[in-house]
């Protein structure tokens, strides 16, 4: 019986037909997780440059944030003087157009980062997702509504007609405390987004859990301050600024963590075999 005997061949055909099925089922096992790794590097390329793009939002916000409502506002705002507000906006224009253009930025990109962190952790939890850009979106409402009072103050300041029986300074001095207790109260929803933005952080792991932590902490206490304005304005600024100071760290944590790390990836990808 020889090489070429068609006994031989027919015995032995059987198993090369078998061994060329399991090396195909090999090369399109090792070709589907080629795929899957490239798949998942480039979509956590997309998620990375989405957190990156937030944090360049949530930065933009605080900076904004920093130069309109703390530094133009207390320059221009004498809150028991309504002569020296009237002065300070018909003396320091450009300042107070700058001030009113830091506000719109404010509103900006306070809108802008609050549709980003829902495109960002929409997959981890769409509730809490959802509800990041919910709060951030009507607390940017508020500010746009208190940026349209001191744009109207400065109108004022520049056409006594515009005036109810010509009073600039009264004017003036209203719709200047108007546009302050609107960022007051606003508050409330910045307090808010903070504290499903922690609750992703934690659940998720993401990103490191200490963060959510301390990001739903300074949330509860932001929200506790925007009470506390209202309910005990002559309690002691300490406390104010003990609250507030609880949420920046998380913020400026966050803000870091977003543009140098972005997000953590899975450690694996489950099988299809394991989805179930």
């Amino acid at each position: 019986m020889g090489p070429n005997d068609p006994s031989t061949i027919a015995s032995v055909a059987p198993s090369a037909w078998v061994v060329g099925i399991a090396v195909r089922w090999v090369e399109i096992r090792m070709t589907d997780r080629r795929l899957k790794r490239a798949r998942k590097g480039t979509g956590m390329l997309k998620r990375i440059s989405t957190a990156r793009w937030t944090g360049v939002f949530y930065l933009g916000l605080a900076v904004a944030g920093l130069l309109g409502f703390l530094f133009v506002r207390s320059e221009l705002f004498v809150t028991d003087d309504a002569a020296a507000t009237l002065a300070n906006l018909v003396d320091r224009v450009s300042l107070a157009r700058l001030g009113i253009a830091a506000d719109l930025t404010v509103v900006l990109t306070q809108a802008l980062a609050a549709v980003w962190f829902f495109k960002l952790f929409r997959n981890e939890n769409s509730f809490a997702a959802g509800s990041i850009a919910a709060f951030g979106l009507v607390n940017a409402a508020a500010i746009l509504a208190a940026t349209a009072l001191s744009a109207t103050a400065l109108a004022v300041a520049g056409e006594v007609a515009l005036a109810p029986n010509g009073d600039q300074a009264a004017t003036v001095q209203l719709l200047y405390q108007l546009s302050e207790t609107l960022w007051e109260i606003g508050g409330l929803f910045f307090g808010l987004w903070l504290i499903p933005m922690g609750f992703v952080v934690v659940t998720s792991k993401v990103m490191p859990v200490a963060l959510g932590w301390v990001l739903m902490v300074g949330g509860v206490a932001y929200v506790i301050g925007t009470y506390l304005s209202q309910l005990a304005p002559d309690a002691p600024a300490a406390i104010g600024d003990l609250l507030v100071g609880v949420s920046t760290v998380g913020e400026l944590w966050m803000v870091g963590y977003l543009l140098i790390c972005g997000v953590r990836g899975p450690d694996r990808i489950p099988s299809p075999n394991a989805v179930g």
